[in-house]
């Protein structure tokens, strides 16, 4: 491992291993195949990159990220490294400059897009580099998406267990920030990874902290939480669908939000631009489906919003790591109503999946509902999904402002009876009116005011009522039937509630905000510069001098310098190149390039 270290400081510039790291990068510098699992930030491409570096030939890096492969290659290259892609994005006489460079040996690492890696001609030319014992390893990221239950599958995922069987003395390495136990097992199974370590970090964030909404006027709420929590700041905002994309980039920008749109329904060019402004520009928010953001390496992304319901724990989880990569405190945000899970719920039942796969699929929503419905700490209940166990942790918005809870038997009752009395085909809008005794319930065709139920629930009011539906149907006692047009049903459970031999305890609705601060904990992998000894307007300069360089290279400002490692000079202020190589983040050709520069920008 000493020759681990040295390269470890020389290279990347950090002075000791992460958690699992050293482990890691001494198991497959040594041969060992692995499947890492490692939260988002964590260091797990290091865990490829080092072992790279160390064995003899190229690694082959697999990535389902074409887009953002130019971005890590140059990252590399600002290292020292010898690094190329090799994707669609090159034209043929491109193509072929690194295809002879490979040959030639001149490549440490090399990213290739999966279908790329499958096609004869490059897996000829690996063949020859077998051959000749000149292939370090290969390295599988975003390893989930070889699952076919997960939120990322990708088809051509499937074809990569031909890496065992036809470079079977090839160590290899697969990834992945986000699997469950299932999706654990299938990327064994499906990569052929029977004999290789498992190594697992915890998936705790704890800089991230949760907050869940009940959704009132989402648009409106966002743009709050926006203003008062990451003004200026860069983020990214999901949605369900590229129509709500698009019009809720346009309505944050009407209101002094940067923000831009990203979909896959987008003239490719003006989705590519967009993305480019967002990795090397400062305080853009990105309002995007889910097309956007898997393998996102912006580690100064403040917040990750969700105006609509992620279809998974595993989605919400991959999703809202993209925020807070450098360790530094972030927020994960969303809103959710009874819409959320009718419109989940009909995707589902109208797939085109086998009836596994709606099972599997019901399943994961219902976990999902669990967490936004829990009254408990939101940490624990996500971590609880990945097989970790863990104690609350006072940074979500159930352990700051903890939600009032009530005993709603009897409200249950009365929607449970309202829903059957107006015969199980309307959604919960019309039903509350029914219940409340409001005027378009007595207007309406159905004479549903003559109904014993009509008015019966006048005592609660409208947010009141859709909680107690949401929660009828995230507790299982309701369901949409979508051949009903989303009307609701009642399901057997419900049974119990109406005869009165189940009482329900409910969380009772909430618009209100955690004004409780974030939390400044950072996970342990994260660099440890104390916050309070950084020099604001020295950090601002540093990053002004790094924007001015990642223009003239036409990079994003990362690749020069992360955050954290201007935030840990700006609090050190070191006066000499010796003083500088101290930080973490600056390896030697880092400094040999940069240093003098940035010793002028903190002498001032």
């Amino acid at each position: 491992m000493k020759d681990a270290l040295h390269v470890l400081g020389t290279v990347f510039g950090h002075r000791g291993f992460r958690g699992a790291q050293g482990e890691i990068v001494a198991h497959v510098a040594g041969g060992g195949d692995a499947l890492v699992l490692m939260p988002t930030g964590g260091g797990k491409s290091l865990c490829y990159q080092l072992p790279a570096l160390l064995r003899e030939g190229t690694a082959l890096v697999i990535s389902p990220l074409i887009a953002l492969m130019q971005d890590q290659v140059e990252a590399l290259k600002q290292l020292g490294v010898r690094a190329a892609f090799l994707n669609s994005a090159l034209d043929a006489r491109a193509a072929a400059a690194v295809e002879r460079a490979l040959v030639q040996g001149e490549l440490d690492l090399l990213y290739v897009a999966p279908e790329r890696l499958v096609m004869p001609r490059m897996l000829e030319l690996l063949d020859r580099l077998y051959k000749e014992s000149k292939l370090a390893l290969f390295a599988i990221d975003e390893a989930h998406c070889v699952s076919q239950w997960g939120h990322d599958f990708r088809p051509e995922y499937l074809q990569l267990s031909l890496l065992h069987e036809r470079f079977p003395d090839v160590p290899r390495i697969a990834l992945t920030a986000t699997a469950d136990p299932q999706t654990r097992s299938e990327i064994v199974r499906r990569l052929e990874l029977g004999r290789s370590r498992v190594f697992i970090s915890s998936f705790d964030r704890p800089n991230i902290r949760y907050t869940i909404v009940d959704k009132a006027e989402p648009r409106a709420q966002l743009l709050r939480f926006i203003r008062e929590e990451h003004a200026g700041e860069a983020g990214i905002v999901y949605c369900l669908s590229r129509k709500k994309t698009d019009e809720t980039a346009e309505w944050l920008a009407e209101h002094g939000i940067d923000a831009l749109p990203y979909h896959a329904g987008m003239v490719a060019e003006a989705r590519a631009a967009n993305q480019a402004r967002f990795q090397r520009e400062e305080g853009i928010v990105m309002v995007a489906t889910i097309a956007f953001g898997m393998g996102i390496d912006k580690p100064d992304v403040r917040f990750v919003a969700h105006l609509d319901l992620p279809k998974s724990i595993e989605g919400y989880y991959q999703e809202t790591g993209r925020a807070g990569r450098d360790g530094l405190p972030a927020d994960a945000w969303m809103t959710y109503g009874l819409g959320d899970v009718v419109q989940l719920r009909r995707l589902i039942e109208q797939s085109e999946g086998s009836e596994e796969f709606r099972r599997v699929s019901f399943a994961k929503l219902d976990a999902l509902l669990g967490l936004c419905e829990t009254a408990g700490c939101r940490r624990v209940r996500l971590l609880d999904y990945f097989g970790e166990k863990s104690e609350p942790c006072g940074n979500c918005d159930t352990c700051l402002a903890p939600p009032e809870t009530w005993d709603a038997t009897d409200a249950a009752r009365k929607a449970l009876s309202a829903i059957y009395r107006t015969g199980q085909r309307f959604g919960a809008v019309h039903v509350i009116d029914v219940l409340r005794g409001n005027a378009s319930a007595r207007v309406s065709q159905w004479d549903h005011d003559k109904l014993s139920v009509f008015g019966l629930g006048a005592d609660l009011d409208d947010a009141t009522w859709r909680g107690v539906f949401r929660q009828l149907v995230a507790m299982g006692y309701a369901r949409p039937d979508h051949d009903a047009y989303g009307g609701l049903k009642l399901t057997d459970a419900a049974r119990a509630v109406l005869k009165g031999e189940e009482s329900v305890e409910m969380r009772r609705a909430s618009h209100r905000q955690p004004k409780a601060r974030r939390s400044a904990r950072r996970p342990e992998w994260a660099e440890q510069t104390p916050l309070a000894d950084v020099d604001e307007a020295l950090l601002a300069r540093l990053k002004a001098w790094r924007s001015a360089q990642a223009r003239e290279q036409a990079v994003p400002a990362y690749v020069i310098f992360h955050d954290a490692t201007l935030a840990a000079i700006a609090a050190t202020q070191p006066r000499d190149l010796g003083a500088l190589s101290t930080i973490a983040g600056i390896g030697a050709k880092k400094l040999d390039r940069y240093g003098r520069a940035l010793l002028e920008v903190v002498r001032g």
